[in-house]
């Protein structure tokens, strides 16, 4: 009997240590995978010891079906690694498990495989673990974790996410290689256009590929930095844990990354749009922060091969290709129209070629022009057994075929056979000294030099007689009281004024602009402007003497005409009404705000030119004119097709948010319309008119003003009303201006219909589910409609009432780049626009108002 009693008890303590230790088991983190063992979709997940990393079953934004991958565990989002990316789960039943092979497999709710790691000759005692590093590695259990012995793992096989720690091989033999391939959407894992990788000839290079076609590339390696990326030398630490290893016994090498900091959470990933970002974890903010991205959107000489062959790109200048030295457009009506895909062509053949390889007549071989700061062009050999720059040059010299030269350290000699090709000017790094091959005529420089000097000596004395009897018959003029140049009309060639180039500025300019100690606004010093000044003769002589053949467009403040200088550049010479409001305040307002912006999508200021009462300001010439000229002219209604509206809409954006957060200076705009939105030759817009834009302090968030100024219907309420402007004021203009974008009528059209304004129909249309009413019919076959109910939905937000509701303008680039459904819904209007209260005589169509508060009118401008 006593031993039957004991008998239940000696069961059932073992019973309960195991199941206590099952329970302890369960309780941990499980980082390793065994066979007989299951990760289940919607049950648990594996995460690596550091707790850094997490493996399990996922689905991507806006999507329902299953995959599985490896993100991050702070965000399930940061997904770095996709196992079935070709073939999706539907439903919420797979699982990954050993397979009786030995390999990693993954299920469907049907038992069916759907992926497998797919190595041979495995034993079926194998186990997989998530390690540290984001590494999921396939082993024997008796060397789990040891990547030496690993029969698979997936740093051999990534997706779109480069981790530290990979190994991407770098082999001239094998040829380029494709490490990551991007999504094919931001919802969508499978293999999308693009790759990034290294091109291992003539120096390794990172190169993003758009299916074969490049797209992007870094610069060759020099062992330290990839000589084409500008600033890479400046750049913090992140950037200094590239290596590169030495051959192993198949002469291949191996790019690596560690970062500086150990404890930096960071990652390389080529996005679904073709963009290669830098990404890096901030703990504080609980975000990634972008670092760097290539290509840069907003340089378009980061986009391979921009200017074409045998020409440099330059982002910074106004001219963006030129060709090299001795070499013209292959096609130079396609460069004057801004094409330059085509490239240049030499203006001379070389001697080599026309002695074919022989001895060069009259002893004169060809010779080399040097650049500097440049990045080096493409598709480059090396020529090993040059040891110096010397070497490295007649190793060129005695090679017809050899284009150009240059002796890198950390690369040693190259040379370049084929055409030179994407070559782009950068401000700091690149290389130091590079050569290129031109005839010897170019290079001869002693008699041409004696002619041209000969030449110029002439001319500048011929030019000096003739502005000697110019300024002396322009000063008899005066003194017989005829009138001056400026109220002349239409001159005929011979009595056009002589062109003064001379840059010097007016004493009395200077003094007026800046003062002793500079300009204040809204309680800053803000000194005057580097700009080019202008004397009155030359403008008047660039523009015909304001010719009315040459005026091109009429602003509140004055007419602007077309202008060529005598190099060829055309300009835009905006001249202020001597019965403007706008006075010397606005004048030093627009010059000092444009002089110090620097953007794509901002209009570019020339130089500008006081004379009396006469003030200029020269831009850049705009050949599409403005935006209002398309947009509201059903003749030309059609050109805008969709595509072209959305990129208007989204350079706009960029622009704003430049001014109101990324530039120098804090600018509300205050005026932002379609007629202040200028489009260049390809369609691209740039904000302009900067008149009655404000700068605000670092910390500044609103101010209220005593002038009321800007249009009517494109004010926000607070602002009309009350004077007081933020940033949010022109987030409301944003959404007037994208609201007559999408629709192609004015804000102000709706007066004599049962809706006041854009504002009030647009609403009525969104509450009533039949937003697609808004469209301008010239696009309706062709536009997105999600796309355009996405900027409906934004430009609502945009202009409701209260300023407090409305996104700021990072917010709407992110809205507008974003794929995400996920937005606020934007709240009913309070006011009625254009009232019918106020008689129409009062408001003219695009009128501008300055009022003061001694004597105010206030028009209310909402819905």
């Amino acid at each position: 009997m006593e031993t039957n009693n004991k008998n239940p008890v000696a069961v059932f303590l073992p019973s309960l240590i195991c199941l206590l230790y099952s329970l302890a088991q369960f309780c941990h983190a499980v980082d390793i995978i065994r066979r007989g063992q299951t990760v289940r979709d919607g049950g648990n997940t594996l995460i690596s010891g550091d707790e850094k990393f997490e493996l399990g079953f996922f689905s991507p934004e806006n999507s329902t079906v299953r995959f599985v991958g490896i993100w991050y565990k702070i965000d399930v989002k940061a997904v770095v690694w996709v196992a079935n990316k070709d073939s999706p789960i539907s439903g919420r039943s797979g699982i990954l498990r050993i397979g009786v092979d030995g390999n990693l497999v993954v299920l469907d709710g049907n038992n069916s495989l759907v992926w497998s790691s797919n190595v041979s000759g495995l034993s079926n005692n194998t186990a997989a673990i998530l390690l540290d590093t984001g590494n999921f590695v396939l082993s024997s259990n008796d060397s789990i974790g040891d990547i030496d012995s690993a029969h698979w793992q997936s740093f051999d096989h990534p997706t779109d996410t480069f981790l530290p720690g990979m190994r991407v091989p770098v082999n001239s033999a094998k040829g380029e290689y494709h490490a990551l391939r991007a999504w094919n959407s931001a919802s969508d894992p499978s293999p999308g256009n693009y790759t990034v990788g290294v091109d291992p000839h003539g120096g390794p290079q990172i190169v993003i590929w758009d299916h074969m076609r490049r797209r992007w590339r870094s610069g060759q390696w020099n062992s330290v930095i990839f000589t084409g990326i500008p600033n890479m030398s400046n750049i913090a630490s992140f950037l200094y844990g590239f290596k590169l290893s030495q051959p192993d016994e198949n002469t291949t090498r191996y790019f690596t990354y560690n970062p500086s900091n150990p404890s930096d959470l960071l990652r390389f990933r080529i996005g679904w749009d073709g963009r290669e970002q830098q990404l890096r974890w901030d703990d504080g903010g609980k975000e990634w922060t972008n670092l760097q991205t290539h290509p840069d959107p907003d340089n378009k000489c980061e986009f391979y091969n921009h200017c074409g062959n045998y020409a440099t790109c330059d982002n910074v200048t106004s001219v963006r290709c030129n060709c090299l030295e001795g070499f013209r457009p292959k096609f130079p009506d396609d460069w004057r129209r801004g094409n330059w895909s085509s490239g240049c062509q030499r203006r001379i053949q070389l001697q080599c070629q026309r002695t074919n390889g022989t001895a060069a007549e009259n002893g004169k071989p060809d010779g080399f022009k040097e650049l500097k700061c440049m990045k080096l062009p493409d598709l480059s050999n090396l020529w090993l057994s040059a040891r110096n720059l010397e070497a490295c040059r007649r190793s060129c010299l005695v090679n017809c075929s050899c284009n150009a030269y240059a002796f890198i350290s950390g690369i040693g000699c190259m040379i370049w056979t084929g055409d030179l090709v994407d070559i782009q000017h950068l401000e700091q790094g690149g290389s130091l000294r590079f050569f290129y091959r031109v005839h010897h005529s170019e290079l001869d420089g002693g008699r041409r030099i004696s002619n041209l000097v000969i030449s110029i000596i002439s001319l500048v004395g011929a030019c000096l007689l003739v502005a000697s009897l110019w300024l002396l018959w322009r000063n008899k003029k005066k003194l017989k009281g005829l009138p001056a140049v400026s109220s002349m009309p239409c001159c005929k060639d011979d009595d056009v004024a002589v062109f003064d180039a001379s840059k010097s500025k007016s004493k009395e300019f200077s003094a007026d602009l800046s003062g002793p100690s500079g300009i204040l606004m809204d309680g800053n010093q803000v000194n005057g402007p580097e700009l080019p000044i202008f004397n009155f003769s030359c403008v008047a002589a660039a523009t015909n003497n304001f010719c009315e053949g040459n005026r091109i467009g009429q602003g509140g403040f004055g007419a602007v005409y077309k202008g060529e200088l005598p190099g060829g550049q055309e300009i835009a010479v905006k001249r202020l009404s001597g019965q403007s409001a706008q006075g010397l305040e606005e004048f030093k307002n627009e010059i000092i705000l444009i002089a110090k912006l620097q953007h794509r999508n901002l209009v570019r200021l020339l130089g500008c030119s006081i004379q009396g009462e006469e003030k200029m300001l020269i831009y850049e010439y705009m050949p599409n004119k403005s935006l209002d000229n398309f947009l509201f002219d059903e003749a030309k209604q059609a050109q805008l097709d969709w595509r072209t509206r959305l990129s208007i809409i989204e350079g706009i954006a960029r622009g704003l948010l430049y001014l109101h957060r990324d530039s120098r200076l804090r600018i509300i705009h205050r005026d932002l319309k379609a007629s202040n939105i200028l489009l260049d030759a390809e369609m691209n817009p740039r904000i302009s008119d900067f008149g009655m834009a404000r700068i605000f302090g670092g910390n500044q968030n609103e101010a209220n003003t005593v002038r009321v100024v800007g249009t009517y219907g494109y004010m926000s309420p607070e602002y009309a009303m009350e004077g007081l402007f933020s940033v949010k004021s022109d987030v409301y203009s944003f959404g007037v201006l994208l609201l007559e974008i999408i629709s192609g009528r004015r804000n102000i059209s709706f007066r004599s219909s049962k809706h006041t304004s854009l504002i009030t129909y647009a609403w009525r249309v969104w509450n009533e589910d039949k937003a697609m009413d808004l469209i301008d019919p010239s696009i309706q076959d062709s536009c997105s409609p999600n796309e355009v109910l996405k900027c409906i939905h934004i430009g609502m937000l945009c202009v409701q009432d209260s300023a407090m509701h409305r996104p700021t303008m990072a917010a709407v680039v992110l809205m507008l780049e974003s794929e995400t459904p996920t937005r606020p819904m934007p709240r009913p209007p309070d006011y009625t626009s254009m009232s019918s209260s106020i008689d129409a005589e009062y408001i003219l169509d695009g009128q501008e108002i300055v009022s003061s508060n001694d004597v105010t009118v206030t028009m209310v401008v909402g819905r």
